[in-house]
């Protein structure tokens, strides 16, 4: 356990509650101080966020490698009227808090393989060409957070698989940024100590207390009596998060003994991702709240497997369905799957309150794929939606997808990178920040 750290006068810092081996972030306590600290509660602290100050600005970015069927995706409506198209029906509770555009894309080809520029708008064979790179998006916004949390950025996604797993995130020097390949070890990356022997020791105490909240229990009672009313509920609330997330996670591995059925399809390397996703999306929202990251990716490959949901043929085989009905219902019913979880987390992060407004509030939350049709391997009119994150939504914006009216998906990644505080003219093959987006 750690020995009490006196805290400076006038000085607000981030807490941690702290076991062997194991470090379990706090969301933001107003009703903490440094006073409480000086009174000799064992919690841990790390620069950051000052208590009640302005809520920093998040940004979480999701795409699947295949895109989504467009005409059961794009609304058939333009402006504020529309109707949501039938694989965004699970939407609809957060139809304001969303924008859905089409006819933006990079203005590149290459198929399976130009979906790696999704989030940088340049293909790596291009990428000497241009002055920052093939730098996706989330590492540009990472260069500006220093040390302001834990982690600059989570990148999570297939390590291995179809077309080399996951290749979402960039540096600007060409770099492909690793993922992390599951909940286990994203789970692992959040709670539990970095080197050998701290696992070593969250091992032997998650053995003996059964879950993170057991073993860092009476801190937490401790931590409890110096905290208000709102704060105790805002605690109570991200621990029935993390406990939730324990028991999502307990649930899965009680299947691994489990037979499965025979497959028709090779089997992939990651068998579960379907149960993995809302475990996944839960993680993020963990370290969201409690801002050890403000920047999260998540990208959906091949390892989705479509055993789960009652499905024969494998993911990449459905999104070249060859326009045959069957296939397109089955691949349908994957993309309603995928959307629904993407509904379930924005739901998530509308529960959680932050400062003056939500967590999706303060989160712009990127959604959808850099290949626009998977069966005409095309990666033109690209499927984006962007929620959250302060601006005014609630519509469908067309935008021509060739001649001069044509506006580059980069224009929005720009104005993104301003709402986030990075001060750019110009990123990838952007012509300007994106006009008419504007903030709630």
């Amino acid at each position: 356990m750690s020995t009490p750290l006196p805290a400076p006068p006038n000085v607000n810092r981030r807490f941690f509650l702290r076991a062997a081996g194991v470090s379990l972030a706090l969301p933001l306590l107003e009703s903490l101080s440094p006073r409480v600290l000086g009174a000799g509660l064992t919690v841990g602290s790390k620069a950051g966020a000052a208590v009640g100050a302005r809520r920093p600005t998040r940004l979480v970015s999701i795409a699947n490698m295949y895109g989504f069927y467009l005409p059961e995706f794009i609304p058939k409506q333009t402006g504020r009227a529309y109707e949501l198209s039938m694989l965004l029906q699970s939407l609809a509770p957060h139809q304001k808090d969303l924008t859905v555009f089409s006819g933006l894309d990079h203005g590149i080809k290459g198929g399976h393989y130009a979906i790696h520029s999704f989030l940088s708008g340049v293909r790596t064979m291009d990428a000497k060409g241009m002055p920052e790179g093939n730098i996706s998006i989330d590492q540009r916004a990472a260069e500006t957070i220093g040390g302001a949390t834990r982690f600059p950025s989570l990148t999570i996604g297939p390590e291995d698989g179809a077309n080399g797993g996951c290749m979402m995130s960039w540096t600007r020097s060409g770099t492909r940024v690793p993922p992390i390949p599951g909940p286990k070890q994203l789970f692992q990356t959040l709670f539990v100590g970095e080197n050998g022997s701290e696992r070593e020791r969250a091992a032997d105490r998650f053995s003996r207390y059964g879950s993170i909240l057991d073993a860092v229990n009476r801190d937490a009672k401790s931590l409890e009596r110096h905290l208000d009313k709102r704060d105790q509920e805002k605690l109570d609330e991200y621990f029935t998060s993390v406990r939730d997330v324990e028991k999502q996670m307990a649930l899965g591995k009680s299947w691994l003994n489990v037979p499965k059925p025979k497959a028709t399809i090779k089997e992939p390397v990651n068998t579960n991702f379907v149960s993995d996703l809302p475990v996944l999306y839960d993680l993020i929202a963990l370290a969201l709240q409690t801002d050890s990251t403000r920047i999260a990716t998540l990208e959906i490959g091949s390892e989705f497997e479509s055993a789960p949901l009652g499905i024969r043929r494998g993911y990449h085989a459905l999104s070249h369905h060859g326009q045959v009905q069957e296939t397109i219902d089955d691949l349908l019913k994957l993309e309603k799957h995928q959307v629904e979880q993407f509904a379930r987390f924005l739901a998530k992060l509308k529960s959680i309150n932050d400062g003056d407004g939500t967590l999706l509030d303060h989160t712009m939350v990127l959604f959808g794929s850099g290949m626009g049709n998977a069966n005409a391997h095309t990666n033109t009119n690209l499927p984006i939606i962007l929620a959250g994150g302060g601006y005014r939504h609630g519509e469908h914006r067309a935008y021509p997808e060739k001649g001069l009216g044509r506006v580059p998906l980069c224009n929005l990644y720009l104005s993104m990178l301003h709402r986030f505080g990075v001060e750019t003219e110009r990123f990838g093959l952007s012509t300007g920040t994106l006009r008419g987006l504007e903030s709630a």
